[in-house]
């Protein structure tokens, strides 16, 4: 028995030994699965970034600028600045340099306002509390005009506003000025479409949909809305989703644009773990609320992503484990959010290299084993950033993928960034049909430095196109042919889009005069005829003037087997066509010997006085051609 019992010591001695030294080999739990879906699109990324107040403190150093914008080693790459309207205009400069600085390293600036000029406020008692702020209500026009100026001051320095609030926290102004919810929406109805900018609104200080639920529900207020902003504090999860904005919001973008979290503690800002709370609520804000932009609060603060002394905090290596991979344009694709206990996982996607980012976030005090698969993917290796306690954004060995699926171990209490893909050597494009839909995102060269991806309502497309720039899109196969061209544009005015082939310069196969549609959010569809292309051709789309696109395809109408004009079927059009169609008007002649079609001169439907009046100008060479052909 004695043996027995030494026997039984010294093997389970032996296995506890073997299962410490060995104990890779042994298997409690099989490794959870979080599957990347890239053909799961969700919202386009407008970008993120902070805010810049000098006013309320000192302006951030040139040194400090680079470090927050630019995305080089031991930058923030953020890209959004958050700027202030101060009422009093003799402020406004002070927000010159910092702004200038940012968008030279390409962020876009937002601007806030906290108060209307003293003249435009009266004092009120709101629920008992006396000489509480409001805009008075013969003030709205001057407001446009006082924001309208700030607009127009800051474009006149270098700097142009991508957008402007109608209020910062107008729920929560103890200390600025109120809005009711029907006050916000009376301005965004009644007013809001004179600022000479996009408009940003409510600004909630909680996400409260009280505040924005009047504006999507009214149809004038809704489109004179172009950015619902929302502030984060004390939002809870389960109110980060906003269904009525899914429901009404198409076309509109969807941003956070203040927050700190958890805390604004004195020098708390590289707490371990507590600044985990950062990368978890920017979590929670792209993949439960579907924001396009997360921007904190002030961006250098002992609380902030930048401290004092202008080094980035543990606070902000969790926002550029976001922000310098996560880039404008990009879109988050479906992915397992919570593939298992305490970690959190969202994917992102460039559709210009096929790229693909992964941000995971272990919560737990224990290492995570984790495979990721992405199917539909050649991508074989990812490279690996970590922030731990001890660790800030450090590029770790890459892992290499078996197939479509790779599987990582997380440390505990950690952030891992995944990037793959994007190999910049040069790649034969994919060839694509010109009969199909081509987003117009889905280029393969330009030479516009303006573009930015924007929210169409039905997907993505491209904004901020200036006279002269040019989209490539190669390998466009046109079978036997086509002769038509259609896009989905929107514009406020009439620009030309010219199609060409094999360069910017190359051959001219037609060009469509676009239509102003009454807005840039007003998307229709317009085509044109072409010179007929056949095989496999580059073609570029030069543009003539501002014009957001969706999509464009190709068609292959079928030639009319009659000339528009000639009535009596000879292929000339002269004063024969003309008499005959007098007579077919007076109903002199019944029918006319080429058929009604080419006697429909403006192609709506009928055959009437105005089609002989347009045959007349015709031959009279006032115009070249028929409304018909145009």
């Amino acid at each position: 028995m004695r043996k027995l019992r030494k026997l039984l010591l010294f093997s389970t001695v032996l296995f506890v030994v073997f299962t410490q030294l060995f104990g890779f080999i042994i298997t409690v739990d099989a490794a959870e699965t979080a599957t990347i879906n890239l053909s799961a699109e969700k919202q386009v990324i407008r970008g993120f970034g902070g805010m810049n107040h000098p006013v309320w403190i000192s302006d951030l150093t040139p040194q400090q600028r680079d470090t927050a914008f630019g995305n080089g080693e031991g930058q923030l790459g953020f890209t959004i600045l958050r700027i202030h309207v101060d009422e009093n205009r003799n402020n406004w400069s002070k927000e010159v340099a910092t702004a200038r600085r940012a968008i030279e390293l390409g962020a876009i600036v937002f601007a806030s306002p906290w108060n209307p000029p003293s003249n435009m406020v009266e004092t009120f008692t709101r629920n008992g509390v006396p000489n509480q702020k409001r805009l008075r209500y013969d003030k709205y026009g001057d407001y446009v005009q006082h924001l309208n100026d700030f607009v127009a001051y800051m474009k006149s320095n270098g700097v142009d506003l991508y957008a402007i609030s109608v209020q910062n926290e107008p729920d929560y102004a103890h200390e600025w000025t109120w809005w009711t919810p029907q006050e916000m929406l009376r301005f965004m109805r009644d007013y809001a479409g004179q600022i000479n900018c996009r408009v940003m609104a409510p600004e909630s200080f909680q996400y409260l949909k009280n505040m924005s639920d009047p504006i999507l529900n009214d149809p004038q207020a809704l489109a004179n809305l172009d950015i619902l902003g929302a502030h984060f504090y004390g939002t809870t999860v389960n109110n980060m989703p906003y269904p009525l904005f899914e429901q009404k919001g198409a076309g509109k973008e969807l941003w956070m644009t203040e927050v700190y979290v958890p805390n604004s503690d004195s020098n708390s800002a590289d707490r371990w773990p507590e600044a985990l709370e950062v990368a978890h609520n920017m979590h929670n804000a792209l993949v439960e609320g579907n924001f396009q932009a997360y921007v904190w609060w002030y961006i250098r603060r002992s609380y902030g992503p930048m401290k004092e002394d202008g080094t980035i905090s543990k606070r902000g290596y969790m926002m550029a484990h976001y922000s310098k991979f996560v880039r404008p344009g990009y879109v988050r694709v479906d992915a397992t959010k919570n593939p298992t206990y305490n970690v959190y996982l969202s994917a992102y996607k460039n559709k210009k290299d096929n790229s693909v980012v992964a941000v995971v976030i272990n919560k737990s005090t224990e290492a995570k084993t984790i495979n990721i698969s992405v199917p539909g993917t050649s991508i074989r290796k990812w490279e690996r950033y970590v922030t731990t306690g001890s660790k800030n954004l450090r590029k770790e060995s890459d892992i290499n993928a078996s197939g479509t699926t790779f599987q990582v171990t997380l440390e505990p209490q950690s952030v891992t960034t995944f990037v793959g893909g994007g190999s910049s050597e040069p790649q034969i494009p994919v060839e694509r049909n010109a009969f199909s839909k081509i987003e117009c995102e889905e280029y393969n060269a330009t030479n516009s430095s303006t573009v930015q991806v924007v929210g169409t309502g039905t997907g993505s497309g491209l904004g901020y196109i200036e006279n002269g720039n040019y989209f490539a899109y190669k390998n466009i196969n046109f079978g036997n042919g086509a002769n038509s061209f259609k896009i989905r544009a929107a514009t406020t005015g009439t620009p030309k889009i010219e199609i060409r082939l094999g360069s910017p310069t190359g051959t001219l196969a037609g060009t469509l005069q676009v239509a102003a549609t009454g807005g840039f959010n007003a998307y229709e569809e317009q085509s044109c005829s072409i010179n007929k292309i056949t095989g496999v051709q580059d073609v570029y789309l030069v543009f003539g003037g501002a014009v957001n696109v969706d999509w464009f395809t190709f068609e292959s109408k079928q030639e009319p087997t009659f000339k528009y004009g000639d009535l009596n079927g000879d292929g000339n059009v002269n004063s024969t066509d003309s008499t005959l169609m007098s007579r077919y008007l007076l109903g002199i002649i019944t029918t006319l010997p080429a058929g009604e079609k080419a006697a429909d001169l403006n192609g709506d439907g009928k055959v009437n006085s105005t089609d002989y009046n347009i045959l007349k100008r015709y031959l009279f060479k006032y115009i070249d051609k028929f409304p018909v052909e145009s």
